[in-house]
C-alpha cells in the first residue's frame, strides 16, 4: 500500500465541513491568490470561458469574474459544502440574472470535453492529486489551442517544521508529499504544454503554540488524508513528544510554519505541421 495515497473521500468530507471556517483561516491561500491575480496583468489574454479548479468558497472565482467581465467563469471543487457556501456569497442580482456555474468534481476526473476553456486557473489545489502527471495531461486536453494554464501548488519544504516535529512520534504518516518545482515543470513539458514558466517563494506564518498551527489547518479543511494516517486520536505521550519537537524550532518567541509556494503557467500551443501533415511539438522548460 502507498501510505501517502490521498483518500479523496476524506478530502471531500474535510473541506465540506470546513467551509464555514475557511475564509477566516485561509490567510495564506488568499495571499497566494492575490499574487497570482497580479501576474495576470502581464498576460495578454481575454478568455471567454475560465475554469477555476479548486475554487473553494469562491473568493478567487469572484476576482476572476470581475477581471474578465465578459467571460463565463466556472467553479470546480471536490467539496459540495464549499460550492454551496460560494453560491450563497454571490450577490442576489447576479444569482437572479446569471447564476454562477459550479461543478462538484475531482480535478483527477474532469467532466469536460476537449478544447473547452481558454484559461484554467488553480490556486493551491493540485497538491491533492494522486497522479499529477496524468492530471496535467487532462488539463491540457480541456484547454483550447493558445489556452493558458495558471496555477499554484505546494513544494516539498511546505510545513517542514511540522514534519520535523512529527518525526519519531509514531509510525503513521501525518503530511502529504509535495512535488518539487523542477519535477512539476517537467510534467508540464511531458504533458504537452509549451514553454512552462516556474518560480517559487517561501511564505512563513507564525504561531504562539502548536495548537494554533493545527487549528488553522483544520479550519481550512487541510486534514491528514493520507492512507497511512492514524485512525484514532493522538495519545498524551505522542502529543507531548510533538510539542517538545516543535518547541525546539521556536524563533523570536514564535513557532514558524513555512510554506514553499510554487507558481507556474504554461500555454497549449497549436502544433506546427510538416508538409506531409505530421505534427511537430516543441517544448522547453524555463526557470524564472
Amino acid at each position: 500500500m502507498n501510505e501517502f495515497l490521498i483518500d479523496k473521500q476524506q478530502v471531500r468530507r474535510s473541506f465540506s465541513r470546513a467551509a464555514k471556517s475557511y475564509d477566516a483561516a485561509a490567510v495564506l491561500q488568499r495571499e497566494v491568490c492575490q499574487r497570482m491575480l497580479e501576474r495576470l496583468d502581464y498576460i495578454r489574454l481575454q478568455p471567454t470561458r475560465v475554469l477555476d479548479v479548486g475554487s473553494g468558497t469562491g473568493w478567487g472565482t469572484r476576482q476572476l469574474t470581475a477581471k474578465y467581465a465578459d467571460a463565463q467563469v466556472i467553479s470546480l471543487d471536490i467539496a459540495l459544502g464549499m460550492l454551496q457556501l460560494s453560491r450563497g456569497q454571490t450577490s442576489w442580482w447576479r444569482k437572479l440574472l446569471s447564476p454562477p456555474p459550479a461543478v462538484c468534481a475531482d480535478v483527477e476526473a474532469l467532466p469536460f470535453a476537449a478544447n473547452s476553456f481558454e484559461m484554467v486557473w488553480s490556486n493551491l489545489a493540485l497538491q491533492w492529486c494522486n497522479d499529477l502527471p496524468a492530471t496535467i495531461v487532462d488539463l491540457h486536453r480541456i484547454l483550447k489551442p493558445d489556452g493558458l494554464l495558471m496555477f499554484s501548488t505546494f513544494g516539498p519544504d511546505t510545513l517542514k517544521e511540522l514534519r520535523r516535529a512529527f518525526h519519531g512520534v509514531d509510525e503513521h504518516t501525518h503530511l502529504n508529499r509535495f512535488a518539487d518545482m523542477h519535477d512539476v515543470g517537467d510534467m508540464l513539458s511531458h504533458g504537452g504544454f509549451a514553454e512552462p514558466v516556474m518560480d517559487m517563494e517561501y511564505l512563513t506564518l507564525t504561531y504562539d503554540d502548536v495548537r494554533g498551527v493545527l487549528y488553522d489547518l483544520k479550519a481550512i479543511g487541510a486534514h491528514n488524508a493520507t492512507a497511512g494516517r492514524g485512525q484514532g486520536l493522538m495519545g498524551k505521550q505522542a502529543w507531548a513528544r510533538l510539542v517538545e519537537n516543535y518547541e525546539q524550532q521556536r524563533r523570536d518567541g514564535k513557532l514558524p510554519a513555512t510554506y514553499e509556494v510554487i507558481y507556474g503557467h504554461a500555454w497549449k500551443v497549436p502544433p506546427r505541421m510538416t508538409k506531409d501533415g505530421a505534427a511537430i511539438i516543441q517544448t522547453s522548460f524555463k526557470l524564472k
